[in-house]
């Protein structure tokens, strides 16, 4: 045998022996084929127009790392490894649900909230006996309950409200004995509610408001022992009913029965030590109160709307947590008890509200002729005898209906004006004056909460939230909430990294922590908050690349120790053949030879910009000078250049890590290729070489707008120039919608995006997030938005864009409108915890609108800027439909402008 064939022979052996324990051990971490085939039939059932499974095609589900689909980290008895969760909520999906999602049989969280799916719950997922947490609410689902879910033995929540489920309650859902949470509200679900469910041991919260309920209410609730939240609101219970065992519900915290045609006396709840939440209101109602002691935990009774008789008993007196009283629109008579205020010292925070309107009562009794009320007490009468007491006639006026419009947490700071570097912010709640850094943006929802008036309880609440999600109490921002149907609380949430090392972000591993802590539902339960719900959990920059990866991610010990031999094996093997080529070739040496340049994408050729090279930039900006340095964000360093004929450019130098990716990089040099107009910055060329990714404008000599709205600006800007600025920025966004080929969504509108030329002509630039618009479908029609996921800048975002994932040309029109306030006033579009929109529309609406107009400006006709603001505040509005179009941005422009040279022309003769 020849030399050269040995030589083979050995290098075959070699790697044979050396690699085949390692093929052994990959066999043992592959995910379950039947696993494998169940997921791509759930991708096939699906619409997925944002892409988000757009990996779901390549590798291994569980090695992989397929969006959404998180595995044991171990290989369970069969020797694969199969999928714990699919968390695919908040995705903009559609399409039906698999019936292949039985297949999953070791899964705990199946996880499909807040999407647009349709079509029917499969009976399939009957069979997943390890399923913990079902989570569908937030679709479009229809049909029946199957009764196969019944049948899941380790269900811990079954969430499927907010869809169009119809049809009865299975009586097999008595078996669910490990379930602690319905949370079916919002659906048409009908017929009798079934008495077996009291046999359910661990039921916590039963939330059916709401449906299509029927029948009676069963008297053997009495009997779940753990029972905390009965929410039946809004059903049509005709004729029935409350059991008067419902006095023995002994852990109960709230009963909600408003609006379902309950008819009868009230049962004597007095023996509910810890009740805290009462509504029985607009039923049928008749007979007394009851005239026991109710729980001093009471926030909220309201037996408002019924046909109640009697007196107003005196067990209402010395409850010093109560808010809300309403027993409006009865028949009650006689006095009405003074003490039931007249022992209570309220708080700043703290609110109570008495509702006695439309009775039969007829005076005060135990306060004497001088009707005086502790502060923040609200007393209403009107509709009673007793307004006839001339005394009285302040608490008889119409009443004002608080229409719970959204609330913002005020903080007061003493930090500069000037914004932190976006996407940064500054931190309200930070022990350290001034931290900037990027926060979490979380929506949450308290969907039963045991209160009226969420104010006394906020400090409670973030102390609450912050030791279930284990940060710091300074962590949590809370920026806005609203009341909303239900009554449910709406929050939208900020957190906030700790400052450490000079950190200002959350590194991967906290972000996933946080993540899993609302997704899994693993903050413990409140008794005053009641359950919640995770609305969004957004990751704006620089979180938007941070992927999920695998339940208890990590590599088992066995492949692991397969790994480790693998290495030393491939070593040898490698030794081996380095060894053997080496007698085969006569020890003939090989070097390499490395290129200096190299680019990220092959060859972009584009007519009429230019492709420079590393040198070029480097001569053009002295070697990236300091000195040539005229600006920064988060993408990294821009720089004054002169190029070799002469030309001044910008030069806009991404950093290692930026925040620009080369998506964003080749999307701005594609789109402004293309696009030409006076109002629109030009690029001139670009660099990609060397690891390096730069752009190259027309050099602006006045900066960005954003510069001349600062505090620091030597020159602040006259009123006429900021409206001319206005209209030249509006031209530009009015072209890309309507006149580039296609249509164009910028996406990222703000004034450290408007550059000004030497005149100050407005030029928009940096088009790295800009999409392309819709297009006609197939029979001629256009939609109405592209479905995206969310990108821009916090406090330009249009909320509707922000909350639905839908963009429209109308979330341009709102963050112009945002820039429009900016050179209004000169403040920030979120400063300070403070948001420019909010208080604009508060000063406005208060008549205080002249108090937040930049002074700087100097002198102004007053009408003008009315006239102006009134077309901002339009294109800054929450729905969408009320927003003008940039057409008629452009038009209103145009007028104002107009008007304001007359009225020069007039003050000038």
């Amino acid at each position: 045998m020849s030399i050269s064939r040995i030589c083979t022979f050995g290098a075959v052996l070699v790697i044979w022996l050396c690699w085949s324990p390692l093929l052994i051990e990959a066999q043992k971490n592959i995910t379950d084929p039947v696993e494998v085939k169940a997921l791509r039939d759930v991708r096939k059932s699906l619409i997925d127009i944002n892409r988000n499974l757009s990996n779901w095609d390549r590798g291994d589900p569980c090695t992989s790392k397929w969006n959404g689909v998180l595995c044991f980290s171990e290989p369970m008895a069969d020797g694969y490894l199969h999928v714990s969760e699919l968390q695919l909520y908040n995705m903009n999906l559609s399409g039906t649900l698999s019936p292949s999602l039985g297949l999953f049989s070791y899964m705990k969280i199946l996880d499909f909230m807040w999407n647009n799916i349709t079509g029917s719950i499969p009976k399939e997922i009957g069979d997943v006996k390890s399923l913990e947490l079902l989570l569908v609410n937030g679709n479009q689902l229809t049909g029946p309950l199957p009764e196969e879910l019944g049948y899941l033995p380790n269900l811990d929540r079954i969430q499927i409200d907010q869809n169009h489920i119809s049809g009865p309650i299975p009586a097999s859902f008595s078996l669910l004995n490990k379930t602690k949470h319905f949370h079916m509200n919002n659906n048409s679900i009908s017929g009798q509610i079934p008495p077996e469910l009291s046999r359910l041991p661990m039921l916590v919260h039963f939330l059916l408001d709401n449906n299509n309920l029927s029948g009676y209410l069963p008297p053997e609730f009495s009997e779940l022992p753990n029972l905390l939240i009965l929410q039946l609101d809004n059903n049509h219970f005709d004729g029935a009913t409350i059991p008067e065992s419902y006095s023995n519900m002994a852990k109960l915290l709230k009963l909600s029965l408003r609006n379902c045609s309950l008819q009868g006396p009230i049962p004597d709840l007095s023996r509910i030590q810890n009740l805290g939440y009462l509504d029985l209101s607009s039923n049928h109602l008749n007979g007394s109160i009851p005239p026991g002691k109710i729980s001093e935990n009471i926030t909220t009774i309201d037996l408002s709307n019924n046909n109640l008789t009697g007196t107003i008993p005196s067990n209402f007196s010395n409850l010093t947590r109560l808010q809300k009283l309403s027993v409006a629109n009865n028949s009650l008579n006689g006095s009405i008890p003074a003490a039931i205020w007249q022992s209570r010292i309220l708080n700043a925070s703290e609110s109570l509200i008495l509702d006695f309107e439309n009775n039969k009562l007829s005076n005060i009794s135990g306060s004497g002729n001088a009707i005086s009320l502790p502060q923040n007490v609200t007393l209403w009468l009107g509709g009673n005898p007793a307004c006839s007491n001339a005394n009285l006639l302040d608490f008889c006026r119409p009443r004002i209906e608080d229409l719970h419009n959204p609330s913002l947490t005020n903080t007061s700071s003493a930090c500069p004006i000037q914004a932190c570097p976006s996407p940064f912010v500054y931190s309200p709640t930070s022990p350290i004056s001034c931290f900037c850094a990027a926060p979490l943006i979380v929506g949450y929802r308290l969907k039963s909460p045991g209160f009226s008036d969420f104010n006394p309880y906020k400090e409670w609440f973030k102390g609450y939230l912050t030791s279930g999600l284990k940060l710091d109490l300074y962590q949590l921002h809370l920026e806005t909430f609203q009341w909303e149907e239900g009554p449910r609380l709406k929050m939208h949430l900020l957190l906030f990294p700790v400052y450490e090392n000079n950190t200002h972000i959350f590194n991967t591993t906290e972000v996933l922590r946080i993540m899993g802590k609302f997704t899994g539902w693993k903050i413990p339960d409140s008794d005053i908050f009641g359950p919640y719900e995770l609305l969004y959990f957004t990751l704006l920059d620089p979180y938007r690349n941070v992927i999920v990866p695998s339940s208890k991610s990590g590599i088992s010990k066995g492949a692991l120790a397969g790994i480790v031999v693998a290495a030393i094996a491939g070593a040898v093997t490698v030794s081996a053949i380095i060894t053997l080529l080496m007698m085969r070739a006569h020890l003939k040496k090989y070097t390499a030879v490395s290129k200096r340049r190299h680019t990220s994408k092959a060859s972009l050729k584009i007519d009429g910009v230019k492709d420079f090279t590393y040198a070029e930039m480097a001569l053009a900006t002295n070697n990236f000078s300091s000195s040539a340095q005229v600006g920064q964000g988060g993408y990294g360093k821009v720089y004054k250049g002169i190029l070799a004929d002469g030309t001044i450019v910008a030069i806009k130098r991404a950093q290692e890590h930026s925040l620009q990716g080369e998506k964003e990089f080749l999307t701005e040099i594609e789109f402004l290729s293309r696009l030409h107009h006076r109002n629109l910055v030009s690029l001139v060329g670009y660099c990609d070489e060397e690891g390096e990714q730069m752009l190259v404008y027309e050099f602006m000599p006045n900066g960005t707008l954003r510069d001349h709205l600062s505090a620091k600006a030597k020159e602040p800007l006259s009123f006429a120039t900021r409206v001319r600025i206005s209209l030249g920025s509006a031209k530009s966004i009015l072209y890309l919608h309507t006149e580039a080929d296609p249509p164009i969504f910028h996406r990222d509108i703000k004034a450290s995006n408007i550059l000004l030329d030497s005149a100050y002509n407005a030029k928009v630039a940096d088009f790295g997030l800009s999409i392309l618009a819709p297009v006609p479908d197939i029979e001629g029609a256009m939609p109405g938005h592209v479905s995206t996921v969310v990108k821009g800048t916090p406090g330009y975002l249009d909320p509707e864009y922000f909350l639905t994932h839908k963009l429209t040309d109308k979330s341009d029109v709102y963050s112009l409108g945002v820039v429009f306030l900016e050179l209004l006033t000169g403040m920030q579009p979120i400063s300070h915890g403070k948001n420019i929109v909010r208080e604009v529309k508060v000063s406005y609406q208060s008549g205080m609108i002249f108090s937040v107009i930049d002074e700087r400006m100097g002198s102004y006709p007053s009408d003008c800027v009315e006239k102006f603001l009134d077309l901002v505040l339009k294109c800054c509005q929450d729905d969408t439909d009320a927003r003008p179009t940039t057409a008629d941005v452009v038009r209103g422009l145009k007028t104002r402008v107009t008007y304001q040279n007359n009225r020069f022309n007039e003050h000038r003769f």
